[in-house]
């Protein structure tokens, strides 16, 4: 019975190092570069307790991600947790539930290679009532990279590599600067590229689609050049 307690502890660190990389990390003032969970609670970003998958958020709550450089000291998502802002214009429907999610990609020096992080954003996650946090992330954000332990490495394919390493010297600290977040549906603005059919229908001032006229165009380019060969044929 001894042993089996003894087992159950060891499960229960080795579950805790997972679910608190801040904590950990920051043992003996090492610095290292990872996300961090947060929860938004009183109107202040607040560690997450336990891990994304062993946490159920409720409906109407915000959760937050922050990748950055950190020690003991967490550095929190730079924006606030505005449910209403992300996922005011959503609905729910029976046995679903509306999570709302910021995640911040951190800064410039936040990055290994010193590129530009994509900038932060918000989604709002509708998932079944019984849904943890991971699940919420996975319903806003694609490409997300674990390790062995669970430990999310990166989100949204960023980074695209390491997880958690050690960082030389200091964490940053002081207050940062607030930004704004890039919604959903502005991100889809964004990223919408034209439709290559529809550009090819594009009409002109007479209603006639251009490929249609180029293509008319392109026929008699080719008949004019077999009469002007089948007439100089003609003449030797």
């Amino acid at each position: 019975m001894h042993n089996v307690f003894r087992g159950a502890l060891a499960a229960v660190a080795v579950l805790l190092t997972a679910a608190f990389p801040l904590s950990a990390h920051a043992q003996g003032g090492d610095v290292y570069r990872f996300w961090a969970y947060f929860q938004w609670t009183d109107g202040a970003w607040a560690f997450a307790p336990t891990g994304p998958a062993q946490t159920t958020p409720d409906d109407g709550t915000v959760e937050g991600w922050r990748y950055a450089v950190a020690g003991a000291e967490p550095r929190v998502p730079r924006a606030d947790g505005d449910f209403d802002l992300i996922c005011g214009g959503t609905e729910a429907a029976a046995g679903q539930k509306r999570v709302a999610v910021v995640i911040d990609f951190g800064t410039r020096a936040d990055s290994e290679d010193g590129t530009e992080p994509p900038s932060p954003r918000g989604g709002c996650a509708v998932v079944p009532e019984e849904a943890t946090g991971a699940d919420a992330l996975q319903a806003v954000a694609s490409e997300i990279r674990l390790d062995d332990s669970g430990l999310t490495c990166g989100i949204a394919g960023y980074p695209a590599s390491g997880c958690g390493g050690p960082v030389d010297g200091p964490a940053p600290t002081g207050a940062e600067e607030r930004v704004e977040l890039v919604l959903a549906e502005q991100r889809g603005k964004e990223t919408a590229a034209p439709d290559p059919v529809s550009a090819a229908e594009e009409e002109d001032d007479s209603g006639i689609p251009i490929s249609l006229i180029l293509g008319v165009a392109a026929v008699a380019v080719v008949a004019a050049a077999a009469a002007v060969r089948l007439r100089g044929s003609r003449t030797r």
